[in-house]
């Protein structure tokens, strides 16, 4: 996976480039002090992964996430436990808290690598469907028969044509990896939709046939994405 650091002290991210040069799996290719020396980075080369601060002087971790339009995946990296919350609403790979060991550190990586083979798989496969775990048994889902997935406790539910409805224990920002960006977005922190099976929507909310899903304030951006 190839990845950026940004953190806007320099012996962070030298921690975060000594611990990465030991995951074989991890390509370190820049780090910046500075976020908006980042975006052109971005704009420019293929980003699998982004090891992020959140407390930063000029724009925090967290509106920067919010400020691209397609984010890689994002492990924060941050000396402050009170915005682990709101990194998972943002669905942050991982919460690394200062100072984190190296162990700590290859777990985070291999969440990500593991969500980040998920993805390849989907994207590569010309199969329309996926498998999902739902209890013991393995379910076969297909892509363009999904309305929308939703975020209900601890499970994870997908509406699908027909009314028919498949509940899983597999996380929302898990299952967004398994599905195709090109046909679902996230519109809320319990919400996935398929984009083709939008019928109307506005500021606040999207309509699927007679279902409402609302538009958090987090993801405004998918309104720019659905244009």
């Amino acid at each position: 996976m190839i990845a950026i650091a940004i953190d806007d002290e320099p012996i962070a991210l030298d921690v975060v480039k000594s611990h990465a040069s030991k995951v074989p799996f991890i390509e370190l290719q820049a780090s910046f002090t500075n976020a908006f020396s980042a975006v052109k980075y971005l704009q420019e080369n293929k980003v699998d992964l982004i090891f992020l601060d959140i407390k930063m002087p000029d724009i925090n971790g967290i509106d920067f996430l919010n400020s691209l339009s397609k984010p890689p995946m994002v492990i924060f990296t941050t000396a402050y436990s009170e915005h682990a919350v709101k990194s998972f609403e943002l669905d942050a790979i991982d919460y690394l808290l200062k100072p984190f060991s190296l162990a700590r550190f290859l777990k985070a990586c291999n969440k990500a690598q593991e969500l980040y083979n998920l993805r390849t798989k989907i994207e590569t496969t010309e199969n329309n469907f996926f498998f999902i775990k739902d209890g013991y048994e393995q379910i076969k889902v297909f892509l363009e028969d999904i309305l929308y997935i939703e975020a209900s406790g601890n499970y994870t539910l997908i509406h699908s044509l027909n009314n028919k409805l498949i509940s899983t224990r597999v996380p929302l920002n898990e299952m967004l990896l398994l599905l195709p960006p090109k046909k679902f977005i996230r519109t809320h922190r319990a919400f996935i939709i398929a984009r083709d099976k939008i019928t109307k929507f506005d500021r606040s909310q999207i309509w699927i046939n007679s279902e409402i899903i609302p538009i958090g304030p987090t993801y405004a951006q998918c309104l720019v994405d659905l244009h």
